[in-house]
């Protein structure tokens, strides 16, 4: 369960959120809108990436701006350019850096990095340079390490902005088949025609809230 409660939110001069209320308690859920509408802020609130100036942001009853780390423990974000999360210079390390603060012993967090590989296809490639590898299976391992320490929700903020077609499809059934409440933040209108639920942001506020094919067919009608 996620609460925005009357959130307003603004850079120096801009206000880019207003007044915001609204609780999320589908598994997808889609955020579309145009650029510098206030949308991204509003997914980064999740985790308290971004606080509000005003009004605040609860996850599952704890308010993330005063419990930023209890709150982060259950949220992971998922950036648009998977290269700002990938630091370890393997697809393995960079797996088990996730895992450094939990307290698996090492045996344990062997076990997790395996079956969060083979689950997103990239067993083959668990020590081979993180840098080599493709924009879709960079995009996985930025997932995969979110994932493997077991949040109870997924952000991501334009996850197939640098990924071609055929790796947009991937992610799309990735994100078909995962079990956690998942928040996408997107341009590409095809990955949340089948979700649970749509948002429109315009000008910092939802202007529609609806099943994917009603707002989706409103938002198309607004950028015309």
């Amino acid at each position: 369960m996620i609460e925005f409660r009357d959130v307003t939110h603004a850079y120096d001069a801009r206000t880019v959120l207003r007044e915001v209320s609204l609780t999320l308690s589908e598994r997808r859920v889609g955020i579309v809108g145009a650029n510098g509408s206030g949308k991204s802020t509003l997914a980064r609130m999740i985790n308290a990436l971004v606080t509000p100036d005003q009004g605040s942001v609860v996850v599952d009853g704890v308010d993330a701006s005063r419990h930023k780390r209890q709150v982060r423990r259950s949220v992971g974000f998922v950036f648009s350019d998977p290269d700002r999360q990938i630091i370890m210079p393997t697809v393995r390390e960079d797996i088990e850096l996730s895992l450094t603060r939990t307290e698996l012993n090492r045996a344990q967090r062997a076990e997790r990095t395996r079956a969060v590989l083979d689950r997103f296809g990239l067993a083959d490639h668990v020590d081979h340079p993180s840098a080599r590898l493709s924009g879709g299976q960079k995009q996985l391992l930025a997932l995969a390490s979110i994932l493997v320490t077991e949040p109870q929700i997924i952000v991501a903020d334009e996850p197939t902005t640098l990924l071609d077609l055929r790796n947009s499809r991937m992610l799309r059934e990735v994100f078909a088949g995962l079990d956690e409440q998942l928040i996408v933040v997107t341009h590409d209108l095809d990955l949340v025609d089948d979700f649970d639920r749509v948002l429109v942001i315009d000008d910092g506020r939802v202007v529609v809230d609806d099943l994917p094919g009603p707002a989706l067919t409103a938002y198309r009608a607004m950028m015309s």
